[in-house]
């Protein structure tokens, strides 16, 4: 390990995190690199940081304390060495495992790696997790804001971010779509466009299924009771349809003792109001037209009956059920529609990572925006804590910008090493100075009687909150 990045020594007093065997060891002044973001991320970031030492401070006495290390990455690293990107950044965060970041730009006609796609792509760090959930008295468009309590598992590794594609007219989307249209839809009426660009999406069975696994794992562990798969499988079925398949075949095969599928309570439901329930009968509660279907697929749902109450009939069954994760899927555009009417079905999600993408912004949406929506992209053995949100460089250095994003992240970071207590003392503190209506200009404007703060006043009433409780 180097004793300095990009020219800035490591701090003495600190120790790597480390990691072997799927755990994680944080000593009690763990190195965190941390990039302080572009634009208003100069603002936020200092800001946030003095909420986090604070909120260890007060949680362990002063016997922890986070050593931040800065790497340099965007205009800042630019200025200084001529390198949107250095290669020491990137060492700095795989060296010390975890890191977080506020938001950073690309510059107007290209020419930098994305961090994330760098840090994605060199780390693996196939979970993209967002929380959200409405912190009472923040300004919302929606008439059911308290009801929306989700934590979103987006695969970050595949589907569009393979970045596949083939620009329109060039000799490598001809060849393509020669080979497409005469080998492989040969014979057949569906063509494709001549002048078309095309992408690819790859979903693999290995993306897949270590994402839901994530999932159904966070699940059991936080005490949630619903795990939904959320896909396009109605339309793509051997892509979107296949991340459904491959969900169920975590959860049934490695998670047996744990869950239970939406189809299967259905049928030990049915057991448990009558145990002499014919199966016929149960079949028809699962699939209410099989009346009006061919034989071979009423033969097909009453032999899944008769298997679902063969196998775990005894280890499911009077009720036991009710106490496992339930886990079920919902197309992807049905999902929207739910999670705006009825936020409340829906707890853990996992998704493919478009859907993931337009889902998290969506739901952070009904329960006040990007401002105070945190972000963390998990790897094994990595992870890189983020800000959601952009730059907004038309408000930087004014002390205007909710902070709200990096601390809710911060938090996220510091309950991922342990420093459970820490996080909580942070996020209640917000909770409280948020329903002491003082707030940043993106809440006051929407908030009657509430009064104005700066980023630096904001942080400083949640300090003030954290000591008076704890």
């Amino acid at each position: 390990m180097q004793t300095s990045y990009n020219g800035i020594e490591v701090p003495a007093n600190g120790k790597p995190i480390e990691y072997k065997d799927g755990v994680y060891t944080v000593p009690d002044h763990p190195i965190i690199p941390f990039i302080e973001g572009d634009g208003s991320g100069r603002d936020i970031w200092k800001n946030a940081r003095a909420v986090m030492d604070a909120g260890v401070e007060l949680a362990y006495y002063g016997k922890r304390k986070v050593e931040w290390f800065e790497v340099l990455a965007g205009e800042k690293s630019f200025r200084l060495n001529g390198n949107w990107l250095p290669d020491d950044t990137v060492k700095a965060t795989m060296d010390f495992r975890v890191s977080i970041k506020g938001p950073l730009t690309t510059p107007v006609g290209g020419g930098i790696r994305s961090l994330n796609v760098a840090l994605r792509q060199l780390m693996d760090l196939y979970q993209c997790v967002r929380p959200v959930r409405h912190y009472p008295g923040v300004p919302s468009p929606m008439r059911k804001p308290d009801e929306v309590d989700i934590v979103l598992f987006r695969e970050n590794t595949e589907d569009i971010y393979a970045g596949i594609e083939f620009k329109e007219g060039s000799a490598e989307v001809k060849k393509l779509v020669d080979f497409v249209n005469k080998e492989m839809l040969a014979g057949g009426k569906k063509q494709l466009r001549t002048d078309a660009g095309i992408g690819l999406k790859p979903i693999s069975i290995h993306g897949s299924k270590r994402l839901v696994r994530a999932a159904i794992q966070f699940a059991i562990d936080s005490g949630r009771k619903v795990m939904t798969i959320v896909h396009k499988g109605n339309i793509q079925k051997f892509t979107e349809g296949a991340f459904r398949e491959w969900g169920y075949e975590v959860a049934t095969q490695e998670f047996r003792d744990k869950i239970v599928t939406e189809r299967e309570s259905w049928i030990l439901g049915a057991l448990d109001k009558d145990p002499h329930t014919p199966v016929e009968k149960i079949a028809l509660a699962v699939e209410p037209g099989i009346d009006f279907a061919p034989k071979e697929f009423a033969d097909k749902i009453i032999a899944e009956v008769k298997g679902v109450i063969a196998s775990i009939g005894q280890s499911h069954g009077n009720g036991k059920w009710k106490n496992m994760v339930l886990v079920n899927d919902r197309i992807a555009d049905a999902t929207f529609q739910e999670l705006l009417l009825n936020p409340s079905k829906f707890s853990v999600l996992a998704t493919t990572n478009l859907n993931g993408d337009y889902i998290s912004d969506a739901a952070a949406a009904q329960v006040g925006g990007l401002g105070i929506a945190p972000g963390s992209n998990i790897g094994d053995g990595y992870a890189v804590f983020e800000a959601t949100h952009g730059t907004a460089p038309r408000l930087a250095d004014q002390d205007v910008v909710n902070p709200g994003s990096v601390i809710l992240s911060g938090c996220m970071l510091l309950d991922f090493i342990g420093w459970k207590e820490a996080a909580k003392l942070i996020e209640s503190a917000m909770e409280e100075t948020i329903k002491q209506k003082f707030v940043t200009i993106d809440f006051q404007k929407e908030m009657e009687g509430a009064t104005l703060a700066s980023t630096s006043q904001f942080a400083a009433r949640i300090i003030e909150n954290m000591k008076k409780s704890a």
